[in-house]
């Protein structure tokens, strides 16, 4: 396993610093496995610098959730392809297979992982490279991580821990919400923890990010935020998602289908004034919530049939003030507990996919029953700093 340090100065991702280490791809036929968040700094695509590299051969290229080209919408399976520039096929990582096989690996001799992630255990692309990780070692090819700064920093954790009894699309491996993780480090940690298998390992290497240290948010590298996926338009949509994805998990509208996706949320017979006012009462730190209203519409590419569909909701818009002090997750449990309290007889969960995204059964069933969630989060605390010391030893980056 090579390992490339960062330092400090101009923020430069993986890929930005490909010229450095030719010599490890000469002579290679690449699977790639990106999306189009895969660009240098000058927004030039990872096929395109490799397509263009002396001894380098493209064998396959592979596409995860939202597709190569990061236009299906959330839930889409997405099929294989043509690559008419480059003749070569595209397999998708999110239709009949979520992992490549053997079949789509031959005549490859390594795999290139390159995709921004937003450092949050539902988003599925890191389980992408989980399963593409354990596809080269079973096949014997080294794999390259082209690693990216994670956009929510690198030192704040949230949220419980996976219980593997809630293994899914949505969560693999047991680490929590908010992990404080960039994919590098998080092949790493995939890599040495025995995930992959008892005795599987993958011959890994991370080139990693300069530049960048733990405590750095996106908008301080200098890099463009490119929507990593349709509903994720900015940095602060990708933070508050840390809590406001649990609502897909209701039949609450996590605002899918208007501008503000995770930003909004509401439904029909939700009393707005009545709302804000209740989450006002809660005390919760670093963010304003302002009574709304919208109206949810079909949008082919984000949100082709959204939760109450040109229907007139009543909800909440959130504005994030202070970054350093929200709580997400938290924020989103809250959020949960207070619709159900006030909306007993509308609110109606989606149990599966709710206990999915949380990774335990233990938050609904607090809220059902009115336990304390002061108390329930202590517990996931503990193990939050099991996760800690097990994080620490795979850190890549200083603070």
């Amino acid at each position: 396993m090579g390992l490339f340090s960062s330092c400090t100065g101009e923020t430069l991702s993986g890929i930005d610093r490909i010229a450095e280490y030719k010599t490890l791809f000469q002579n290679q036929s690449l699977a790639i496995v990106a999306n189009h968040t895969a660009v240098d700094q000058k927004g030039v695509h990872l096929v395109d610098l490799m397509y263009r590299m002396d001894s380098v051969k493209i064998a396959a290229l592979f596409g995860p959730e939202h597709g190569f080209r990061g236009r299906a919408e959330a839930g889409e399976k997405v099929s294989d392809q043509q690559n008419a520039l480059q003749d070569v096929p595209i397999y998708s990582l999110y239709g009949a297979t979520l992992k490549p096989t053997p079949e789509m690996l031959e005549g490859a001799t390594m795999l290139v992982f390159d995709i921004q992630d937003i450092g949050v255990r539902y988003y599925t692309y890191i389980w992408t490279l989980f399963f593409c990780l354990q596809a080269a070692a079973e096949k014997g090819i080294p794999v390259v991580v082209l690693d990216r700064p994670n956009p929510l920093n690198g030192i704040e954790i949230e949220g419980p821990v996976l219980d593997p009894r809630y293994k899914s699309f949505v969560g693999w491996c047991p680490i929590p919400v908010r992990y404080g993780m960039t994919v590098g480090e998080l092949a790493v940690l995939f890599n040495e923890s025995g995930w992959l298998g008892e005795t599987t390992r993958a011959d890994l290497t991370v080139i990693n990010v300069k530049g960048w240290r733990r405590s750095d948010w996106y908008d301080q590298t200098g890099l463009d935020f490119i929507p990593p996926s349709p509903n994720m338009p900015s940095l602060d949509t990708a933070l508050i998602y840390v809590g406001t994805c649990l609502i897909e998990g209701t039949n609450v509208s996590e605002g899918r289908g208007t501008e503000l996706p995770f930003l909004q949320f509401g439904a029909p017979w939700i009393n707005s004034e009545q709302l804000a006012n209740a989450l006002k009462n809660e005390g919760l730190p670093g963010l304003r919530f302002t009574p709304v209203t919208f109206k949810p519409i079909s949008m082919p590419g984000k949100a082709a049939h959204p939760k109450f569909e040109n229907q007139t909701c009543s909800g909440i818009q959130i504005e994030i003030t202070d970054r350093d002090v929200l709580e997400s997750f938290w924020t989103g449990v809250v959020i949960i507990n207070t619709i159900y309290k006030l909306y007993p007889d509308e609110f109606q969960w989606r149990v599966d996919h709710f206990d999915r995204l949380c990774g335990t059964d233990r938050i609904r069933s607090a809220i059902e029953r009115g336990e304390d969630l002061n108390a329930l989060r202590r517990q996931w605390s503990v193990k939050l700093d099991e996760f800690q010391a097990v994080r620490e030893k795979v850190l890549l980056y200083e603070e």
